[in-house]
């Protein structure tokens, strides 16, 4: 091809014709450009809601004053590097080194205080004198994650590398850093002001972001272990034991928010795990369940020691573990090297050297690896007695059920003591002696928010004979019909070793099933599980007794019973399910009969109606078709939530689920489905999924497709979304690309169909909470909040629908970010509060 000169006209070509004058050019018809919509951006608050009982009420949110509104935040770099000029990888170290910068350095930095996040970003209030600094810095002692080479005279295998060699007789005491502060952004203080009038930026953001580092600096001054924007204070009073070698650590989250009526701080108390901090081998028994060190699984130990960092006694050196001993300390060598005489050193023994060289006396390490805290290349060991693990280091490996419970039975606060604690956190802080703060004139209230909530009332629900209402959050089946009861036939009951009397049960059953409408057939058989398999491992029992089950029944059962042998957390009870309802689609139902009395009865029949399709009670409002904006219109209500594997496990596929109504006008009939997609992803990719131009296998055509033929071949006219466990910064990506998958999935069903939508956001991780004033109660069912604490702009509430029978209630913050049906406020909250009830 010729190249075109810079006018376009390719060298080497004749000049075009020229063009006649009389000359129109003909149009050419253009192809259909998509035109990108704008992105959908969070909805304004429509207003308030006006319906229910006023109550008043507290909330942990604090009143923050600021005074100095026309400074600006100036935002710095941080870059460390070590003396030699390699950046400094390692965490940890950050912190300790500009603190130096900022003792050592005062003036060239003006006197000035900044706010540092511990990795690359630091920000001051008002300018540096310059617009980029460097420094240097010496710190003695650094115990950061990193270990640089061996440093105490520790049992070491030393390559033959001369420069290594120099560089450990130089004692590691000490070292050097250089560091690179260079200008970065400007962010105007107006910026908060202006979040509080509704118009928030990335400079609003930004700035209380800053806010936000102050408070966690203010932490980790006092020595505090950090979690996003909670607090942990190396205390014990705070640890309790969940067992397993794992600590519930009790701590406080605490964050600025913007709301209704200013800035405020929202305090609240949080929880994380810690691993127990003290001799490595307590923690490795109590970790493995073993009755001393002699029967520990070392393969298991090295996995679970990795990168933890222990003291070492007698010298209170802190390290990091690489690994362990291949051998035991009794049988290690390394080469111990002769003071003054290069070459070669003698091959000595860990434990020799201990013992013998260094006079330590070990009781019992002999026989057990060491710790090794050096590097690949060159170990550094250390009996495993004189190793202390330092106290408040994240587990991040998942819970057990037994720990799970542990803890949340241990950690529960009931309102009044959680609020005392609240209170004392302000005192403690003392965030009013943060220079910082006072720099920016912030004042912080220590009382708590006063608000109004307003208590809606319950809805009235139908069962199979009459109306009643809730009382207090709860409701009774005793002597009640159901709604629409099923049949319990072609069952039968699996006993996994359970002392029971199962002739017994399965008479109460059925007696308590015909009060309730429920027709139950007698069981084909009873399967007790074979004495031998009874200590087999869960899989095991789980398999034996399915084919057990093969073996014996004319064809698969519509419903199996299952009795578990112990109360909490059965280690049967995963592999059971997966085996019966993932590979068969066998409805189970597991049970764990201790105390079996009518009340017990009734709660089981009331699951097994809803797993085999019945329906327990339903809302009067459904009934008599009278919901606004919902009984009058096709409408389909869909719920929407991924789960992540937990943190230790970072290979594990998410799940998306997605339950869609169904039978309009009912409200209280769901289905659900489910689809993997990649793990820690929270949006769902999987709504709409083109497999060919007629083929859609996404989660949306299967829902709608059953509303249509069970709510009499009608298209819902109004989609309303309940979405879950989606975080503030990713409404957008909710709005923009969840919608648009659904609205794509409506349109590859039916091109001139365009559904009204509502989105709604559901949050249960935040960390507002209200308490009644002097009251040891929590709010009553029904409290919905939407004024004060809520977003300045956007259209959110808080509702706490159930009765908080243990702990401090964890009110549901409701984001509604789209609303194209257009209900009003109250109409909204009443929809939202009936729906808790289904």
């Amino acid at each position: 091809m010729a190249e075109e000169d810079k006018n376009g006209a390719a060298e080497g070509l004749p000049p075009p014709p020229p063009v006649p004058p009389d000359f129109t050019p003909a149009k050419s018809e253009p192809e259909p450009v998509k035109k990108k919509a704008a992105p959908r951006l969070p909805m304004a608050r429509r207003g308030l809601g006006n319906k229910g009982q006023k109550i008043q009420i507290l909330t942990n949110h604090f009143k923050v004053n600021v005074t100095n509104v026309d400074g600006h935040f100036f935002h710095y770099s941080v870059a460390l590097f070590y003396e030699d000029g390699r950046p400094v990888d390692g965490k940890g170290v950050g912190r300790k080194v500009l603190d130096r910068v900022h003792e050592t350095y005062d003036t060239e930095l003006a006197g000035k205080d900044f706010a540092y996040d511990g990795e690359k970003s630091l920000f001051t209030i008002g300018a540096l004198p310059r617009n980029k600094m460097e420094f240097t810095v010496v710190l003695e002692d650094v115990t950061s994650n990193r270990n640089n080479g061996n440093s105490s005279p520790a049992a070491a295998d030393e390559g033959p590398n001369e420069s290594d060699r120099k560089r450990l007789r130089r004692p590691y005491q000490s070292k050097s850093f250089k560091v690179e502060i260079s200008f970065a952004a400007k962010i105007p203080m107006q910026a908060i002001a202006n979040a509080l009038r509704g118009q928030e930026s990335e400079n609003s953001q930004e700035a209380l972001r800053v806010l936000d580092i102050i408070l966690r600096q203010h932490a980790a001054k006092q020595g505090c272990l950090l979690v996003r924007q909670s607090f942990f204070h190396n205390d014990p009073k705070n640890f309790v034991d969940v067992g397993g070698g794992v600590l519930g650590c009790r701590g406080f989250h605490s964050s600025f928010r913007t709301t209704q009526s200013g800035l405020s701080l929202n305090i609240d108390v949080s929880t994380t795990m810690i691993i127990q901090p003290g001799p490595v081998v307590d923690f490795l028994i109590a970790n493995q369940n073993a009755k001393d060190p002699f029967t520990l699984d070392w393969a298991k130990a090295k996995r679970m020691l990795k990168n933890l960092r222990v003291k070492t006694s007698p010298t209170n050196q802190e390290y990091k573990i690489t690994g362990l001993s291949e051998r035991s300390c009794r049988e290690q060598t390394f080469t111990l090297k002769q003071k003054g005489k290069d070459g070669e050193g003698d091959e000595i023994t860990v434990y020799d050297y201990f013992v013998n060289h260094r006079n330590i006396d070990l009781r019992y390490s002999a026989d057990l690896p060491c710790i090794n805290v050096g590097k690949p290349k060159r170990p550094t060991y250390f009996p495993i007695e004189l190793c202390n693990l330092v106290s408040l280091q994240r587990y991040t490996k998942s819970l057990s059920t037994f720990q799970r419970s542990s803890l949340v039975e241990k950690s529960r606060q009931k309102p009044q003591e959680r609020m005392q604690v609240l209170s004392n956190a302000l005192k403690i802080n003392k965030y009013d002696a943060e220079p910082l703060l006072r720099a920016c004139g912030i004042s912080i209230s220590s009382n708590f928010t006063q608000v109004e909530g307003r208590v809606l009332p319950p809805p009235k629900l139908k069962t199979g004979g009459d109306d009643f209402v809730p009382r207090n959050g709860r409701w009774n089946f005793n002597n009640k019909r159901l709604v629409d009861p099923t049949k319990i036939e072609r069952w039968a009951v699996v006993n996994f070793s359970a002392r029971c009397n199962i002739q017994g049960l399965i008479s109460d059953l059925i007696k308590c099933g015909k009060m309730k409408g429920i027709m139950v057939e007698d069981p084909f058989d009873v399967f007790e599980e074979s004495p031998q398999f009874r200590r087999a491992p869960p899989l095991v029992r789980v398999e034996k007794m399915f084919e057990e089950v093969q073996s014996k029944l004319p064809g698969a059962p519509k419903f199996l019973l299952c009795l578990l042998p112990e109360r909490k957390n059965c280690d049967i009870y995963g592999p059971w399910k997966r085996k019966n309802l993932a590979e068969f689609g066998i409805v189970t139902q597991c049970i764990a009969p201790t105390r079996v009395n009518d009340q017990y009865i009734t709660n089981v029949l009331l699951k097994i109606n809803a797993k085999l399709g019945g329906l327990n009670s339903m809302l009067t409002v459904e009934h008599a078709p009278a919901i606004p904006m919902v009984s009058k219109v096709p409408t389909i209500i869909l719920g929407m939530d991924v789960s992540h594997g937990s943190p230790g496990q970072s290979d594990v596929p998410s799940i998306a689920a997605v339950v869609s109504s169904r039978q309009w006008p009912s409200i209280s009939r769901y289905r659900a489905s489910v689809r993997t997609q990649s793990p820690k992803v929270e949006m769902i990719d999987n709504l709409f999924k083109r497999a060919s131009d007629t083929e859609d296998e996404g989660i949306m055509r299967e829902a709608l497709l059953d509303f249509y033929v069970s709510s009499g071949k009608r298209k819902p006219e109004h989609i309303i979304i309940f979405r879950d466990g989606v975080s503030e910064s990713q409404f957008n990506q909710v709005l923009n690309i969840e919608l648009d998958q659904i609205i794509e999935a409506c349109k590859f069903l039916d091109e001139k169909w365009s559904p009204k939508f509502t989105v709604i956001i559901a949050q249960k991780n935040h960390h507002t909470k209200f308490f009644q004033p002097g009251d040891p109660n929590n709010v009553p069912p029904g409290t919905i909040i939407d004024n004060k604490v809520c977003h300045p702009r956007n259209y959110d509430f808080y509702l706490c629908a159930h009765a908080g029978m243990i702990g401090t209630t964890r009110p549901t913050h409701y984001h509604v970010l789209y609303d194209e049906i257009g209900f009003s406020p109250d109409d909204l909250q009443e929809l939202v509060h009936n729906l808790s009830y289904v």
